[in-house]
Protein backbone atom coordinates (compact mmCIF):
# COMPACT_ATOMS: atom_id res chain seq x y z
CA UNK A 1 0.00 0.00 0.00
CA UNK A 2 2.93 2.54 0.77
CA UNK A 3 5.69 0.32 -0.84
CA UNK A 4 8.09 2.49 -2.68
CA UNK A 5 10.87 0.30 -3.40
CA UNK A 6 10.63 -3.04 -4.43
CA UNK A 7 13.74 -5.50 -4.40
CA UNK A 8 14.68 -7.42 -7.58
CA UNK A 9 17.57 -10.16 -8.25
CA UNK A 10 19.13 -9.14 -11.07
CA UNK A 11 22.46 -10.17 -13.23
CA UNK A 12 25.49 -7.92 -12.69
CA UNK A 13 28.21 -7.13 -15.23
CA UNK A 14 31.28 -5.13 -13.87
CA UNK A 15 34.66 -5.58 -16.12
CA UNK A 16 33.65 -8.68 -17.11
CA UNK A 17 32.82 -10.42 -14.14
CA UNK A 18 29.44 -11.41 -13.70
CA UNK A 19 27.13 -12.27 -10.35
CA UNK A 20 23.76 -12.63 -9.21
CA UNK A 21 22.19 -10.17 -6.39
CA UNK A 22 19.58 -8.44 -5.31
CA UNK A 23 19.20 -4.79 -6.53
CA UNK A 24 15.96 -2.20 -5.39
CA UNK A 25 14.14 -0.96 -7.71
CA UNK A 26 11.64 2.17 -7.37
CA UNK A 27 7.88 0.99 -7.28
CA UNK A 28 5.42 2.07 -9.85
CA UNK A 29 1.59 0.93 -9.83
CA UNK A 30 -1.31 2.96 -11.26
CA UNK A 31 -3.75 4.76 -9.52
CA UNK A 32 -7.07 5.46 -10.65
CA UNK A 33 -8.83 8.55 -8.97
CA UNK A 34 -12.51 8.53 -9.06
CA UNK A 35 -14.62 11.82 -7.83
CA UNK A 36 -17.72 11.09 -6.21
CA UNK A 37 -18.26 7.71 -7.83
CA UNK A 38 -16.94 8.55 -11.55
CA UNK A 39 -13.81 7.08 -12.99
CA UNK A 40 -11.74 10.37 -13.69
CA UNK A 41 -7.98 9.82 -14.28
CA UNK A 42 -5.04 7.36 -14.05
CA UNK A 43 -1.99 8.25 -13.01
CA UNK A 44 1.41 6.10 -12.88
CA UNK A 45 2.75 6.49 -9.23
CA UNK A 46 4.86 5.22 -6.65
CA UNK A 47 2.37 4.33 -3.69
CA UNK A 48 2.32 6.10 -0.98
CA UNK A 49 0.60 9.61 0.22
CA UNK A 50 -1.98 8.51 -2.17
CA UNK A 51 -4.85 10.41 -0.60
CA UNK A 52 -2.00 13.58 -0.47
CA UNK A 53 -1.81 12.90 -4.18
CA UNK A 54 -5.50 12.46 -5.32
CA UNK A 55 -6.45 16.01 -3.15
CA UNK A 56 -3.16 17.71 -4.77
CA UNK A 57 -4.60 16.48 -7.98
CA UNK A 58 -7.87 18.13 -7.49
CA UNK A 59 -6.32 21.25 -6.47
CA UNK A 60 -4.39 21.77 -9.57
CA UNK A 61 -7.74 21.29 -11.51
CA UNK A 62 -9.43 23.62 -9.43
CA UNK A 63 -12.25 21.66 -7.89
CA UNK A 64 -10.61 21.55 -4.37
CA UNK A 65 -9.59 24.69 -2.58
CA UNK A 66 -10.29 24.62 1.40
CA UNK A 67 -10.85 21.51 3.41
CA UNK A 68 -14.63 22.34 3.78
CA UNK A 69 -14.88 21.51 0.26
CA UNK A 70 -13.95 17.75 0.87
CA UNK A 71 -15.63 14.93 2.78
CA UNK A 72 -13.67 11.57 2.38
CA UNK A 73 -11.23 10.10 0.45
CA UNK A 74 -11.43 6.46 0.74
CA UNK A 75 -9.60 3.37 -1.08
CA UNK A 76 -12.69 1.63 -2.96
CA UNK A 77 -13.04 -2.12 -1.53
CA UNK A 78 -13.75 -4.29 -4.61
CA UNK A 79 -11.77 -3.15 -6.93
CA UNK A 80 -11.44 -6.26 -8.41
CA UNK A 81 -13.63 -8.76 -9.85
CA UNK A 82 -12.83 -10.74 -6.48
CA UNK A 83 -13.92 -8.06 -4.78
CA UNK A 84 -10.14 -7.63 -3.11
CA UNK A 85 -9.01 -4.12 -2.42
CA UNK A 86 -5.48 -3.32 -4.53
CA UNK A 87 -5.55 -0.01 -3.29
CA UNK A 88 -4.96 0.97 -6.27
CA UNK A 89 -8.19 3.26 -6.68
CA UNK A 90 -9.05 5.91 -4.60
CA UNK A 91 -12.86 7.57 -4.07
CA UNK A 92 -12.50 11.22 -3.36
CA UNK A 93 -16.41 13.18 -1.86
CA UNK A 94 -16.56 16.61 -2.03
CA UNK A 95 -19.21 18.90 -0.13
CA UNK A 96 -22.43 19.14 -1.90
CA UNK A 97 -22.28 21.47 -4.81
CA UNK A 98 -18.31 20.95 -5.30
CA UNK A 99 -17.57 18.37 -8.70
CA UNK A 100 -16.05 18.11 -11.49
CA UNK A 101 -18.40 20.89 -13.01
CA UNK A 102 -15.73 22.83 -11.16
CA UNK A 103 -12.50 21.57 -14.10
CA UNK A 104 -11.19 24.50 -15.36
CA UNK A 105 -8.64 21.80 -17.67
CA UNK A 106 -10.17 19.77 -20.18
CA UNK A 107 -7.97 16.90 -20.18
CA UNK A 108 -7.99 13.31 -21.39
CA UNK A 109 -7.29 11.97 -18.11
CA UNK A 110 -4.92 9.27 -18.54
CA UNK A 111 -1.29 10.69 -17.22
CA UNK A 112 2.08 8.45 -17.00
CA UNK A 113 4.87 9.04 -14.33
CA UNK A 114 6.70 11.23 -17.14
CA UNK A 115 3.92 13.76 -18.20
CA UNK A 116 0.79 14.98 -16.70
CA UNK A 117 -0.85 17.07 -19.25
CA UNK A 118 -1.04 14.30 -21.90
CA UNK A 119 -4.71 15.05 -23.59
CA UNK A 120 -4.56 19.03 -23.15
CA UNK A 121 -7.44 20.28 -25.43
CA UNK A 122 -5.53 23.03 -25.87
CA UNK A 123 -2.96 25.75 -24.68
CA UNK A 124 -6.01 28.16 -24.39
CA UNK A 125 -7.00 25.64 -21.63
CA UNK A 126 -4.78 24.71 -19.29
CA UNK A 127 -4.06 28.94 -18.96
CA UNK A 128 -6.33 28.12 -15.25
CA UNK A 129 -7.92 31.12 -13.46
CA UNK A 130 -5.91 30.77 -10.14
CA UNK A 131 -7.74 31.30 -6.35
CA UNK A 132 -4.61 32.76 -5.25
CA UNK A 133 -2.88 35.43 -7.46
CA UNK A 134 0.74 35.49 -6.82
CA UNK A 135 0.73 39.21 -7.53
CA UNK A 136 -1.47 39.35 -3.98
CA UNK A 137 1.91 38.54 -2.33
CA UNK A 138 4.57 40.62 -3.83
CA UNK A 139 6.98 40.96 -0.50
CA UNK A 140 8.83 37.75 -0.28
CA UNK A 141 12.40 38.30 -1.88
CA UNK A 142 14.99 35.40 -1.74
CA UNK A 143 18.83 35.68 -1.80
CA UNK A 144 20.48 33.87 -4.69
CA UNK A 145 22.87 32.49 -1.76
CA UNK A 146 19.43 31.39 -0.17
CA UNK A 147 18.32 29.61 -3.18
CA UNK A 148 21.44 28.31 -4.01
CA UNK A 149 21.43 25.97 -1.04
CA UNK A 150 18.36 24.39 -2.18
CA UNK A 151 19.47 21.50 -4.34
CA UNK A 152 21.77 20.33 -1.67
CA UNK A 153 19.43 20.08 1.37
CA UNK A 154 17.13 18.28 -1.41
CA UNK A 155 19.03 15.73 -2.49
CA UNK A 156 20.17 14.84 1.29
CA UNK A 157 16.55 13.97 2.22
CA UNK A 158 16.05 12.22 -1.19
CA UNK A 159 15.94 8.67 0.83
CA UNK A 160 13.86 6.36 -1.82
CA UNK A 161 16.57 8.08 -4.66
CA UNK A 162 19.33 6.65 -2.42
CA UNK A 163 18.59 2.85 -2.34
CA UNK A 164 17.02 3.26 -6.01
CA UNK A 165 18.12 6.11 -7.99
CA UNK A 166 14.93 6.34 -10.34
CA UNK A 167 12.49 8.73 -8.38
CA UNK A 168 11.50 12.64 -8.66
CA UNK A 169 11.72 14.47 -5.88
CA UNK A 170 10.03 18.17 -5.24
CA UNK A 171 10.41 20.11 -1.42
CA UNK A 172 8.65 22.52 -0.12
CA UNK A 173 10.57 24.96 1.34
CA UNK A 174 9.78 28.29 3.59
CA UNK A 175 11.41 31.77 3.02
CA UNK A 176 14.49 30.69 5.21
CA UNK A 177 15.48 27.96 3.37
CA UNK A 178 13.68 25.83 5.81
CA UNK A 179 12.59 22.28 3.95
CA UNK A 180 8.89 22.01 5.01
CA UNK A 181 7.91 18.60 3.25
CA UNK A 182 9.14 16.57 0.50
CA UNK A 183 7.85 13.70 -1.94
CA UNK A 184 9.87 11.64 -4.10
CA UNK A 185 7.41 9.48 -6.91
CA UNK A 186 8.36 8.18 -10.54
CA UNK A 187 6.00 11.10 -11.63
CA UNK A 188 7.53 14.70 -11.05
CA UNK A 189 3.79 15.75 -11.36
CA UNK A 190 2.89 13.43 -9.07
CA UNK A 191 5.64 14.44 -6.38
CA UNK A 192 4.18 18.28 -6.48
CA UNK A 193 0.38 16.88 -6.03
CA UNK A 194 1.28 15.10 -3.31
CA UNK A 195 3.35 18.19 -1.65
CA UNK A 196 0.02 20.43 -2.25
CA UNK A 197 -2.38 17.62 -1.62
CA UNK A 198 -0.42 17.59 2.39
CA UNK A 199 -0.64 21.19 2.62
CA UNK A 200 -4.30 21.02 1.39
CA UNK A 201 -5.32 18.43 4.23
CA UNK A 202 -3.26 21.01 6.70
CA UNK A 203 -5.29 23.82 5.98
CA UNK A 204 -2.13 25.72 4.34
CA UNK A 205 -3.48 27.03 1.10
CA UNK A 206 -2.14 29.37 -0.29
CA UNK A 207 1.63 28.57 0.21
CA UNK A 208 2.43 32.19 -0.49
CA UNK A 209 5.39 32.40 1.49
CA UNK A 210 7.01 29.23 0.07
CA UNK A 211 9.20 27.80 -2.72
CA UNK A 212 9.31 24.60 -4.75
CA UNK A 213 12.16 23.28 -5.40
CA UNK A 214 11.79 19.95 -7.88
CA UNK A 215 15.02 17.55 -8.79
CA UNK A 216 14.35 17.46 -13.12
CA UNK A 217 12.84 19.98 -14.99
CA UNK A 218 10.11 22.73 -14.96
CA UNK A 219 7.50 21.81 -17.02
CA UNK A 220 4.10 24.22 -17.68
CA UNK A 221 2.32 21.66 -15.90
CA UNK A 222 4.70 22.09 -12.71
CA UNK A 223 4.06 25.95 -13.06
CA UNK A 224 -0.09 25.41 -13.45
CA UNK A 225 0.41 22.88 -9.79
CA UNK A 226 2.77 25.98 -8.32
CA UNK A 227 0.42 28.62 -9.24
CA UNK A 228 -3.06 26.98 -8.63
CA UNK A 229 -1.47 26.33 -4.88
CA UNK A 230 -0.04 29.88 -4.61
CA UNK A 231 3.22 29.42 -4.61
CA UNK A 232 5.14 32.49 -6.02
CA UNK A 233 8.46 30.19 -6.64
CA UNK A 234 9.41 27.29 -8.69
CA UNK A 235 13.14 26.53 -8.86
CA UNK A 236 14.49 23.20 -10.84
CA UNK A 237 17.89 21.86 -11.02
CA UNK A 238 17.03 21.79 -14.96
CA UNK A 239 15.85 23.40 -17.73
CA UNK A 240 12.36 25.50 -18.07
CA UNK A 241 10.14 24.76 -21.07
CA UNK A 242 9.16 27.58 -23.56
CA UNK A 243 5.36 27.90 -22.11
CA UNK A 244 6.46 26.82 -18.48
CA UNK A 245 8.13 30.49 -18.95
CA UNK A 246 4.95 31.95 -20.38
CA UNK A 247 2.62 30.67 -17.98
CA UNK A 248 5.21 31.95 -14.84
CA UNK A 249 5.36 35.85 -16.70
CA UNK A 250 1.56 36.27 -17.18
CA UNK A 251 0.93 34.62 -13.27
CA UNK A 252 3.76 36.61 -12.09
CA UNK A 253 5.88 33.63 -10.90
CA UNK A 254 9.36 33.83 -10.39
CA UNK A 255 11.11 30.74 -12.07
CA UNK A 256 14.40 29.84 -11.47
CA UNK A 257 15.97 27.33 -13.56
CA UNK A 258 19.52 25.41 -13.92
CA UNK A 259 20.23 26.04 -10.26
CA UNK A 260 23.59 23.97 -9.59
CA UNK A 261 25.91 25.34 -7.22
CA UNK A 262 26.37 29.02 -6.97
CA UNK A 263 24.59 29.72 -10.70
CA UNK A 264 21.14 29.75 -11.93
CA UNK A 265 19.35 31.37 -14.36
CA UNK A 266 16.07 33.45 -13.67
CA UNK A 267 13.31 33.33 -16.25
CA UNK A 268 11.05 35.26 -14.87
CA UNK A 269 9.79 37.12 -11.66
CA UNK A 270 13.75 38.74 -10.93
CA UNK A 271 12.34 41.14 -8.72
CA UNK A 272 11.92 38.32 -6.24
CA UNK A 273 15.59 37.66 -6.09
CA UNK A 274 17.75 40.09 -4.38
CA UNK A 275 20.97 40.97 -6.03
Amino acid sequence: MGRAAVSRKVVRVRQGNVSARADTVAAEEPLEIRLNGESLAITMRTPGDDFALAAGFLVSEGVLGSVEELRTITYCAGATEEGRNTYNVVDVRTAEGIGAERFTIQRNFYTTSSCGLCGKASLDAVRTVARWPLSDHPSLVLSPELLASLPDSLRREQRVFSRTGGLHAAGLFDERGVLLDLQEDVGRHNAVDKLVGRAFQKGLLPLSRSVLMVSGRASFELVQKAVMAGIPVLAAVSAPSSLACELADESGMTLVGFLRGDSMNVYSGDWRVVT
